[in-house]
């Protein structure tokens, strides 16, 4: 069952599972209210088991451009469509979101992001990108990176 995500009151329900689920509850609170306000839509997040392909989706996208494989383990997952634009996001026990914006049209915004939870290390598969810093009322401080998506997908 999809839950739509409150980014007014920061909860950790459903990602409990995690040494870091406050954290990642705050960054998951603050993807939220970028999606929200940005693209008028609610976002909601469902179990892999509920929504297998968007998880399909972004980890096929993640070994097909840079032959990565996430090792934590998915809690939630988020698929949408919103100004033409489909996303796809991620959030796994270690503490880390992914997310993935592909516009199907050519010449679109396509790429794939990373954000790591306060208190996490870097992940290994994710070693060889640099993560820049952002402060965050929701999330504390947030480490993230990105690269382009140049296939189809």
């Amino acid at each position: 069952m999809s839950t739509i995500v409150d980014f007014v009151t920061v909860s950790t329900t459903g990602l409990e599972s995690s040494p870091v689920a406050e954290a990642l509850a705050g960054l998951r609170a603050n993807e939220a209210r970028y999606i929200t306000n940005k693209y008028g839509t609610p976002f909601t997040v469902s179990t892999p088991d509920e929504d297998p392909e968007t998880l399909r989706w972004v980890t096929g996208i993640l070994h097909d451009e840079r032959g990565i494989v996430i090792e934590s383990p998915a809690l939630e997952v988020s698929g949408f469509e919103a100004d033409g634009i489909r996303f796809g996001y991620v959030f796994y026990a270690s503490g880390l979101a992914i997310n993935v914006m592909y516009t199907p049209a050519d010449g679109g915004k396509r790429a794939v992001g990373f954000k790591l939870s306060l208190g996490m290390d870097v992940p290994a598969e994710l070693s060889a990108f640099k993560f820049a810093r952002q402060r965050s009322k929701l999330a504390g401080e947030i480490r993230g990176s990105y690269f382009v998506i140049k296939g189809e997908h």
